[in-house]
């Protein structure tokens, strides 16, 4: 059998068009209400408890017993979150785990961040997470976050997104002046230091009780402009700016979701990486009904900068909700823990880079993932000589074929690029360190970390279907 790559769309008759039409109309939805972790930490815990789901310290404080069929969440620190449902099969048997990340990169707002320079205001930023810098000056951005004061009162924000809502921006140097900018390099062109968000211009709040905006010819107040920053900040968020200290405040490039293509057949998006994974992983948890294996959702933060932190997947907040959920359906044991996560059976479900024909220098296509051609599996990530990747068992991909083959689910394999290009990571060699099987499957995006991503609907429509299937049928017993 040749490895040949069928393109999806050339398998669906209308009824499997309208099914990944439709579901791909909710995936917009998602990408336009969720683009900080935080935000899919919020859409993730509604969308479970409306299925029946009970948060996980509530059922230990009310001592219930699991059994299978019952489901449980746990959130941590609002932004990562892990759904399981119990199946039939005693845990130590192994569990199913679907694992995406729900961060992207962007610039966060520093921790002492407003200053004024020559009329205007500004907020100070940190890029995080691999961008090219000069991607995101003169564009429309938007603010989203939370600002906890001292009290512990929470104040989100979102500005950006609605029509009548004001956007921010980076701002760029004139063609006209730009000589010098010119001859330095894409990666230096912009420096990161420079990519502070353009907040504001005035130096007064004019109200209905004000007649003027001056005080006849006296020249302006210092930082007047930022003071008037200050001034609406607390006026419509109640916050000081010592409340900047504690403050989680990301920004993104405002607008929705929109159909590329004149066939509708590409979303352009923010946030794809790894959210396109993301959404259809919780949606095929959602799905699954009385599994044989307890089935696992894992969405995470952090991984695009390392996976560090306590709310990344270096830290032991999955470890530990798995120790609590088998000690309320009577299996937990430090043994029996350990011996769950090595049988489990894992799909990193992350991006892979898809085949730009415009730079196809940087790709071996034989290896590659093609738009359309169903969603890809990579057998390792890492860079050059596999450095820091999961490199999955053969017989584990075997397993894993045979299931999607079966179902007919459009699957290729690929690989990041050539192999002295670069690479990249996901958090799969994380959860290798249990001795479980995993794989890095997902979803290919064009454009990945640009402030505009692009993928398939096809594609997504076969992720959602392969990870359905995955979590009914995924078995060591079969391998």
């Amino acid at each position: 059998m040749k490895m040949e790559r069928i393109n999806a769309w050339d398998t669906y008759d209308l009824d499997m068009q309208k099914k990944c039409n439709d579901f791909c109309e909710e995936y917009k939805s998602f990408l336009n209400e969720c683009k900080t972790e935080r935000e899919v930490v919020d859409y993730a815990v509604a969308e479970a408890e409306k299925a029946g789901y009970m948060e996980l310290n509530e059922a230990v404080a009310t001592g219930r017993q699991l059994k299978a069929g019952d489901k449980v969440y746990c959130a941590w620190m609002n932004k990562s979150i892990v759904l399981f449902q119990i199946g039939k099969q005693p845990m130590e048997e192994g569990l199913n785990i679907l694992g995406a990340h729900i961060d992207s990169p962007r610039l966060d707002v520093k921790q002492n961040p407003l200053y004024e320079k020559d009329g205007v205001a500004y907020l100070d930023t940190h890029y995080y997470g691999g961008i090219k810098k000069y991607q995101y000056v003169a564009r429309p951005l938007a603010l989203h976050g939370v600002a906890v004061r001292k009290n512990g009162e929470t104040v989100e924000f979102k500005i950006g997104e609605d029509e009548d809502d004001p956007v921010f921006f980076v701002s760029d140097l004139l063609i006209h002046l730009s000589a010098e900018q010119m001859k330095k390099t894409a990666a230096k062109a912009i420096e990161g230091e420079d990519l502070d968000l353009v907040i504001g211009n005035k130096p007064l709040i004019i109200t209905a009780d004000t007649e003027k905006g001056s005080e006849g010819k006296k020249a302006p107040k210092k930082d007047a402009v930022k003071d008037a920053v200050l001034a609406i900040l607390k006026r419509d968020y109640d916050i000081d700016e010592a409340d900047f200290e504690s403050a989680e405040l990301e920004v993104v490039p405002a607008g929705k979701a929109r159909d590329a293509g004149f066939d509708r057949s590409l979303i352009l998006s923010y946030g794809q990486d790894d959210r396109v994974c993301a959404y259809p992983s919780l949606m095929a948890m959602l799905t699954v009904d009385h599994p044989d294996r307890t089935a696992v959702c894992l969405l995470v933060d952090k991984e695009e900068i390392g996976s560090v932190g306590a709310t990344g997947m270096r830290s032991h907040f999955f470890e530990n909700a798995l120790a609590e959920v088998m000690n309320l359906a009577g299996q937990y044991s430090e043994l029996a823990l350990r011996r769950t996560l090595a049988n489990s059976c894992m799909l990193s479900s992350d991006v892979s880079a898809a085949l730009d024909p415009i730079y196809e220098n940087a790709f071996e296509s034989k290896n590659a993932a093609f738009l359309g051609c169903g969603m890809v599996f990579n057998k390792f990530t890492g860079s050059r000589g596999k450095s820091g990747s999961n490199d999955a068992n053969a017989e584990y991909i075997a397993h894993l074929r045979r299931i999607f083959d079966d179902a007919d689910i459009q699957t290729q394999t690929a690989e990041l690029g050539k192999v002295d290009a670069g690479g990249g990571g996901t958090i799969a060699y994380i959860l290798a360190l249990y001795g479980m099987n995993v794989i890095d499957s997902g979803v290919a995006v064009l454009n990945m970390h640009a402030p505009y991503e692009a993928t398939s609907k096809a594609d997504i429509y076969e992720a959602l279907r392969a990870y359905e299937e995955f979590l009914r049928r995924a078995s060591l017993r079969n391998f």
